[in-house]
């Protein structure tokens, strides 16, 4: 089991959080998991839900080094990346670091911006470093991007085609809160909010991170995520199901869940609670289903609730020759 402190840790970043966002604990848990995992995540919701304000506070509460791009159309991949610039006094050209060079990204409205400009990002994603004029430079550990994107906005927006949706280890939806917690809300921002602290360091991060991976996960649940991902993949709704990335977020995502709640092992709920954030932005429906009101949260709904883990009996012990007389 994880010390006393770890574990008041975390509950302190979920505590320093809800100074300004309330009614997340849940979905905190989930981008303590997505960090822990070494994955990225999409955080979908409509205008005003405290999106930014979300990923803010998370990031104040890391103390890492954290940049904002708010992604538009005529955003160009050197915006993102930086540049080479003449420096006169030294005579030679001088690299400008670009936003994405930071531990904590957050890409507002990511699905804004162009083609290359989402290729470029999709690097840093995806291999962690950035080629300027050719010239590889290693991205910060830990990495994350935190993108969201507005579904009621279409002007100006380009889809986020299926590959680059593959990249992003959880898809999180931020819907409207309840009458209570909006009535929170309005009693806190009354008066300035309180300032979010900084719980841990980069270095907490990464040692928290060695400790996931000693995280048991056993044979079972190996072939319980296994079985899920080839549900979708079988399904008649099903155009094109979820890829083994699919498979390993969720078998890095449960261990990271586990360590999150304090426990040194998975647990089956642990791997339910993740399959529609992992799995459901990695499936395409059919047009048919599609029409008839039938998503991919639909299709993960089923799998959860058909799929069920299977128990191993456990081995015989093997009998020993008998001694000779």
């Amino acid at each position: 089991m994880q010390d006393v402190s770890t574990h008041e840790q975390i509950q302190q970043i979920q505590e320093e959080i809800s100074k300004v966002y309330v009614g997340g604990q849940a979905l905190v848990e989930m981008l303590l998991t997505g960090l822990l995992s070494g994955g990225h995540i999409l955080l979908e919701g409509v205008p005003g839900v405290a999106k930014t304000t979300l990923v803010k506070a998370f990031a104040s509460c890391l103390g890492v080094d954290f940049q904002r791009i708010q992604f538009t159309p005529d955003l160009l991949p050197a915006d993102i990346t930086g540049s080479y610039i003449f420096h006169a006094r030294e005579q030679e050209f001088i690299l400008r670091k670009g936003p994405l060079f930071a531990n904590v990204v957050l890409a507002d409205e990511v699905n804004r911006a162009p083609a290359k400009t989402q290729s470029a990002m999709l690097e840093a994603m995806a291999e962690q470093q950035i080629t300027i004029e050719g010239e590889r430079h290693p991205l910060y550990a830990p990495y994350m991007v935190l993108a969201t994107q507005n579904p009621v906005e279409q002007e100006g927006v380009y889809l986020l085609p299926e590959a680059q949706l593959d990249r992003f280890l959880m898809k999180l939806y931020i819907e409207y809160p309840g009458r209570k917690v909006e009535k929170e809300i309005l009693r806190r921002y009354k008066s300035i909010p309180k300032p979010v602290l900084q719980v841990v360091e980069a270095e907490t991060i990464l040692q928290w991170r060695m400790l996931v991976e000693e995280i048991h996960l056993s044979e079972e649940l190996e072939d319980y995520i296994i079985d899920i991902v080839h549900y979708t993949r079988k399904h008649r709704d099903v155009l094109l199901g979820a890829s083994p990335r699919a498979s390993l977020g969720l078998l890095h995502a449960s261990r990271a869940l586990a360590f999150v709640r304090g426990r040194d092992y998975v647990a089956p709920d642990d791997i339910r609670e993740l399959v529609e954030p992992i799995v459901a932005h990695r499936v395409i429906m059919q047009p048919e289903a599609e029409l008839d009101g039938r998503n991919a949260s639909h299709v993960c709904q089923e799998a959860k609730s058909k799929v069920a883990v299977i128990r191993r009996p456990p081995s015989k012990p093997q009998a020993r020759p008998a001694r000779p007389l």
